[in-house]
């Protein structure tokens, strides 16, 4: 059993754990302060007006019973008309006051609701925009690592958590602080020992609220990841329904979901089982006040020490309390569920951005790019991918790169892309490091063709004009389609360059996606064109056209071809051969086919299978 003293301790230590959760929060409630602090004052003015009501039931009551008895009554009586000196005119007089300051009370509630919920809602917006600018500012190894469906639940339902921690929470909790103050201090006013007997239960149930807070934070951090691993499990499912289609293992993944569903509901279930106990246990304490209220007041009425109208009073003032006190353990959830939902989503925000730090600027490759003892790897823990790589590449000239699967190739082209870091070793562009470039800038030179081809569920249009950066660009729209040999392909589509394609060009074949992808890196005549891997898809006839239509596109660019064909590669200035992340030989064609016998040997199996289909 824990004493006294560690209680507290474990309490406070709850708390600043939670308040330390959301206190990267409070920039955007100095940014909507108005809002809070007209809500606030709205909170303030409603209270006022339902407090009002109590106090003329009493004087009501008090009054028509000394009427009743034909004794005095009361001054405050005596100054109204003559009409509200009866039974009738004494209950007229207070319906009315009690209609009116309730239908204040309503309007201020209305006002309040106005200004609380809609700060609400421009937190989750701009919170939403600060999360998704952030997620365009990590670096691929982030991505590496973490699930789509998990970014996106974060983004998403951990965010309309915590609207709910800046909304309904904050609202109630401040209408709950003010409606406490107000009522326990008129109640200790009228009378302060019949008070402390009233408001015994209230302690316990604070007590209650304590002890299963942090049963719902557990329960609430494990609903969440059960959630982020629902999400990342429909989102890979459905990308990849095509093969799930194929191999007819729909029953596999049905089984599979139905698993983590059954995880996220038993969860859910714990959860609502905590929560359950709150709203019986508060109406049990509520009627328990009540009962307090009857007893102890009927004593005191007997005693002629408390009227029949402070009984009727206390009564309204518990009621009054009831929605409050009941709305703790509503309250208490939707912080737990806020915090645990924004040390979620802080655990994002708190990963360093890829900062475009360096200064320099480049328009075009002017002279050469230098790989300059390049190692690479991930981390520490796996092995190097690239291990001290060393060439040139020349301005305007066209280069081969060409190695088995997982000999290192892609990894070049992030690194000289910037997306990557050498782990090892310097790469220059121009003489400069690459580390030194504007990001930005540096990006511009680039048009790149990945071997991954990801299209938008957009029109063709738009997908190609994504590579656009001026007017000019958008100005070449249709010769850049005539370049990629796409024109036929989309004149024969239903809407022509209109059509919007499927999730991730699904109804794209493979090398429509390829030209398609060309197109977008063309259009703005990159000075760096790299393609990677990028006419896999295409056949040896048109990959043919499409490497004549770039070389006449822009003369003056420098052209990367990496792949793992050697017809891709074979008409390059200069060829690197890659192999198990080093590089075997470099040349031309000519010399490679001469001087490396695994470059001979793969020629030749190439040949073959070539002359075969």
């Amino acid at each position: 059993m824990l004493d006294l003293p560690q209680k507290y301790t474990i309490l406070n230590t709850l708390i600043l754990h939670h308040l330390k959760s959301l206190l990267s929060l409070l920039k955007y409630f100095v940014n909507y302060k108005r809002y809070l602090i007209t809500g606030f004052l709205f909170i303030v003015l409603s209270n006022i007006f339902a407090i009002f009501i109590p106090p003329i039931v009493r004087v009501s009551i008090d009054g028509v019973l000394l009427k009743l008895k034909g004794e005095k009554l009361p001054k405050y009586i005596e100054l109204l008309p003559a009409y509200f000196h009866d039974e009738l005119g004494i209950a007229i007089l207070s319906g009315g006051l009690i209609l009116f300051a309730a239908l204040l009370k309503g309007v201020c509630m209305y006002f309040m609701r106005m200004s609380v919920i809609v700060m609400s809602r421009y937190i989750e917006y701009d919170q939403k925009n600060d999360i998704f600018k952030h997620y365009q500012s990590l670096g691929q190894d982030f991505y590496a690592k973490n699930y789509t469906g998990d970014l996106m639940n974060r983004i998403s339902d951990d965010v309309s958590k915590v609207r709910m921690f800046t909304g309904p929470a904050i609202m109630y909790s401040l209408n709950l602080t003010c409606m406490i103050f107000m009522v326990v201090s008129i109640m200790f006013y009228i009378n302060s020992s019949i008070t402390l007997y009233v408001l015994t239960p209230l302690p316990i149930l604070a007590m209650l609220i304590y002890l299963v807070s942090d049963a719902i934070n557990k329960r609430s951090d494990y609903i969440q990841k059960r959630l982020s691993k629902i999400t990342s499990f429909v989102q890979e499912t459905f990308s990849g329904i095509q093969v799930v289609k194929s191999y007819a293992a729909e029953d596999h993944f049905i089984r599979d979901f139905e698993r983590l569903n059954q995880d996220y509901k038993n969860d859910n279930m714990s959860l609502v089982r905590v929560n359950g106990v709150f709203m019986p246990l508060v109406l049990a304490l509520i009627g328990m006040s009540i009962l307090i209220t009857i007893y102890v007041g009927g004593n005191a009425v007997v005693k002629g020490q408390f009227s029949l109208g402070n009984i009727v009073e206390y009564i309204i003032y518990v009621n009054m309390l009831t929605w409050p006190v009941a709305s703790l353990g509503y309250v208490t959830s939707l912080v737990q569920r806020g915090a645990a939902s924004q040390r979620r989503i802080d655990e994002f925000m708190n990963i360093q951005s890829v900062k475009h730090i360096g200064k320099s600027t480049i328009k075009k490759l002017s002279n050469q790019i230098e790989f300059k003892d390049v190692w690479f790897r991930y981390d520490e823990k796996t092995p190097w991918v690239l291990k001290s790589v060393n060439f040139v590449i020349d301005a305007q000239k066209k280069i081969g790169i060409i190695g088995a699967t997982g000999s290192g190739k892609s990894t070049i082209s992030k690194l000289l892309m910037g997306i990557y870091k050498p782990s090892k070793g310097n790469i220059k562009i121009d003489g400069i490091p690459i580390q030194d470039y504007n990001r930005k800038s540096l990006s511009a030179i680039f048009g790149y063709v990945s071997q991954d081809i990801f299209l938008f569920s957009d029109t063709v249009r738009n997908n190609i004009l994504i590579g656009a950066n001026s007017q000019s660009d958008y100005n070449n729209l249709n010769a850049v389609i005539i370049c990629s040999e796409l024109e036929n392909e989309i004149n024969s589509f239903p809407n022509g360059i209109e059509t919007v394609l499927g999730e991730r060009g699904i109804t794209l074949s493979g090398g429509q996606k390829q030209r398609m992808s060309i197109a977008r890196a063309l259009i703005r005549k990159p000075s760096v064109l790299l393609i990677d891997n990028g006419l896999s898809a295409v056949d040896t006839k048109t990959e043919l056209k499409l490497k004549q239509n770039i070389k006449s596109w822009n003369t003056n660019n420098t052209t990367i071809f990496i792949s793992h064909r050697i017809s891709t590669v074979q008409d390059c200035d200069h060829i690197i051969f890659l192999d198990q992340g080093k590089i075997i030989k470099s040349g031309s064609h000519e010399y490679l086919k001469d001087s490396c016998a695994f470059y001979t040997m793969l020629y030749e199996k190439q040949s073959e299978f070539s002359d075969k289909t």
